[in-house]
This record gives C-alpha cells, sequence and structure tokens, in this order.
C-alpha cells in the first residue's frame, strides 16, 4: 500500500509539473486559438537555463526566478517580431512556423551544450527525505508540490480576479470586441504569450532537478502537454489542472503495475476522455 501511496504523490507532482506546462498552452490557445508546437522548446530552454545558472555557481534559487524571465522574455520577442505576422495565415502555416522553431532551438541547445544529458543537483536544503509514519517521501518534490500549487493560485487570480484577466476571458469569446473597446489586442496577444512560454520556462526549471537536462527532453513535453490540454479541454484553466494531475497520477501508478506501458497508458486515458467527452473534461462544445 505504501508503494502505491508513494506513487500517487509522485503523480501529483509529477501532475502539477505538466499543469504548469499545459496551462501556457491552453491559454495561449484560448485566446489567440494559436496552437504553439514550439512550447515544448520553452521547457526545454527554462531546464537548460537552471543548469546553466546552478553549473556557473549562482544557485538554484536564482535559476527559479531568472529561467522563467528569460524564456518569457524571448517568447516576448518571437511573437512580437515572427508569430504575430502568422496568425492570419491557415493553420499549417502555424505548424510549419512553430516546429521550425523547436527544431531551431535544440539544434542551438545541442550545439551549445552538447548532445549529451546533464544533471541539476537541488540545494542541500531539499536533499533527502520526509519521514511520516511508515510513508516515506523526497523533500525536493513536496518543493515542487508546493510551488507548483503556489503558482496555480497565482495564476488563477491573475486569470479570475485582474483586469487582464478579464481581457485575457474576453478576449477568448471575440478578440474584435476587445478591439472595439480601444485596447489594444497585439499587445495582450504579446504578453499571454510570453506569461504562457515562461510558465513552461518555469516547469522546465523545477523538472532539472528530477530528470536532468537533455536536448530532446522538449519533444516528450510537447508531446504531454497536448495530453493535458486535450483531456482537461482546450483553453480550460481548471481543465489543465485536473488533466495534468490526472496523466501525473496514470504515469505513476502505470510504472509500478506496467513499466514498459507507463507512457502509452497516458495516450490510452486521453483516447477514453475523447471517447466520453470530445471537448475534454472541462473544454466548451465548438472550443476545438
Amino acid at each position: 500500500m505504501n508503494i502505491y501511496l508513494l506513487q500517487i504523490a509522485n503523480g501529483i507532482g509529477i501532475g502539477m509539473l505538466y499543469f504548469l506546462l499545459a496551462v501556457g498552452l491552453s491559454i495561449v490557445f484560448g485566446l489567440l486559438r494559436f496552437v504553439n508546437f514550439s512550447h515544448g522548446a520553452f521547457f526545454l530552454l527554462g531546464a537548460y537555463l537552471c543548469f546553466q545558472i546552478t553549473d556557473m555557481g549562482i544557485g538554484f534559487w536564482w535559476s527559479l526566478l531568472v529561467a522563467p524571465l528569460v524564456v518569457g522574455l524571448f517568447a516576448w520577442i518571437v511573437e512580437r517580431f515572427v508569430l504575430r505576422h502568422v496568425y492570419a495565415l491557415p493553420h499549417h502555416f502555424h505548424i510549419l512556423f512553430t516546429v521550425g522553431l523547436a527544431l531551431v532551438l535544440q539544434e542551438a541547445v545541442i550545439s551549445y551544450w552538447g548532445p549529451l544529458g546533464n544533471n541539476v543537483s537541488p540545494p542541500d536544503i531539499l536533499q533527502g527525505v520526509v519521514m511520516a509514519g511508515g510513508f516515506v517521501y523526497p523533500k525536493y518534490r513536496l518543493f515542487v508540490i508546493a510551488v507548483t500549487a503556489v503558482m496555480a493560485i497565482l495564476l488563477w487570480w491573475v486569470l479570475e480576479g485582474t483586469r487582464l484577466g478579464s481581457i485575457v476571458r474576453a478576449g477568448s469569446e471575440s478578440t474584435e470586441m476587445v478591439s472595439l473597446l480601444g485596447l489594444n489586442i497585439n499587445r495582450i496577444f504579446s504578453l499571454v504569450f510570453a506569461l504562457g512560454a515562461a510558465t513552461a520556462g518555469l516547469a522546465g526549471a523545477l523538472a532539472a532537478p528530477i530528470r536532468g537536462a537533455d536536448p530532446f527532453m522538449g519533444v516528450e513535453a510537447l508531446g504531454i502537454a497536448f495530453v493535458v490540454v486535450v483531456i482537461g479541454g482546450l483553453g480550460s484553466f481548471w481543465g489543465a489542472l485536473i488533466g495534468g494531475i490526472l496523466v501525473g497520477i496514470v504515469q505513476s501508478v502505470m510504472s509500478t503495475v506496467w513499466s514498459e506501458g507507463a507512457h502509452l497508458m497516458i495516450y490510452v486515458a486521453m483516447a477514453a476522455v475523447m471517447l466520453l467527452r470530445p471537448n475534454g473534461l472541462l473544454g466548451r462544445p465548438g472550443a476545438a
């Protein structure tokens, strides 16, 4: 029983990382109706920035601040000068541009850091385990759950309790209506795109001490992000949260029951949800 409790706890921790990775993708689609196939590359950049900052001796704590800010700034520049000119084109151009961007970033990572993975050590205070009776759990994974939970609350507050959130929610219904109110919709697009990339960068930085940083982790992250978004529902904040935790628990528990098929089962879960609810658990009809 303790083994399964440990796997469920691991699944919640991994699932919260998946939520942080996927929520930006979901928000960007909800506002821009733009599917970003380079989203996994922002996760990749966040992990490597975490590795670089800790390797330079600056410290892991600074990486959690610097990585999402740098990734968000980079995404803002890309959106402002490249992707903005692609929105009006057919969807296959969106795929072409963002896949190309992801490949360029992946090759840039390989050129600078090499083709092999790199390990990232958590700070001393987060090494070791926490014991509660017969239950043992790594300190760093508890820290990840706590940080991602705080981020989920902050993102929910931004989307539900601020003027920016009201604009984003209104824009997801009708960008023309927002423009008629005299708001600069292009500036809002850039800000939301940068915010989505920054959350992916933070997820990458948090994931680096768990799985390391390797040049191909962005491809895997992109696939998982799409699974989470499809399960939760496109454009849904709470759907991304529930979908991320569900995917994390399924993957973690199945690694004990059937280790070879753990990764496969998350796609089985996605297929099952799509059969029962084609728009996702919390997706709106017609969102796709």
